[in-house]
């Protein structure tokens, strides 16, 4: 990637947006922001409760990730975002036309196992199965690539950088 791009990193809970999102962003020399941040205390408290969020619970929270995108377009930026469905990146890169896409993707019973492990963090366990009902995978018409999870936080940023080099 030649232009400074704005990167999302998605996937399901547990895949280590918020770990490999900082680290690629320090490789690619760019501004990292935490999509859960953008997230209204509604629905903060909503996913605490062990209640998957609506779509019509997502968009302002999409929206205001589109925001930070879109100011970021033409300097590159890091973002994560669990960006689920075809519908939600349609409205991210309607935002912010350019984003590419890193999906972190994996076992689910590695990623369950390092959902059990995390603190701190409002997402439970139990909403796992409802973030892979509601996963539509990148098509072959969207910017971005897929990276397997599995190993070292540090191998798998490698992988992202490396096959975000790829795309032109």
């Amino acid at each position: 990637m030649n232009t400074p791009h704005v990167v999302v990193v998605m996937g399901v809970a547990g895949t280590g947006k918020t770990t490999i999102g900082p680290l690629l962003a320090a490789r690619l020399g760019v501004p990292y922001a935490e999509g859960d941040d953008f997230h209204p205390p509604a629905n903060i408290a909503k996913m605490s409760a062990g209640t998957p969020l609506t779509d019509d619970d997502r968009w302002p929270w999409l929206d205001a990730i589109g925001d930070w995108a879109h100011g970021r377009a033409g300097l590159g930026g890091v973002v994560s975002c669990s960006a689920l469905k075809r519908s939600y990146r349609d409205r991210l890169r309607a935002a912010a036309p350019g984003l590419v896409f890193v999906h972190l993707a994996g076992d689910r019973a590695l990623i369950e196992d390092r959902m059990s492990h995390r603190q701190g963090h409002f997402m439970p366990t139990a909403l796992l199965d409802s973030q892979f009902a509601t996963l539509q995978p990148l098509q072959e018409d969207e910017p971005g690539v897929v990276v397997d999870v599995a190993g070292s936080p540090e191998e798998i940023t490698g992988r992202a950088a490396k096959a975000l080099a790829t795309l032109s």
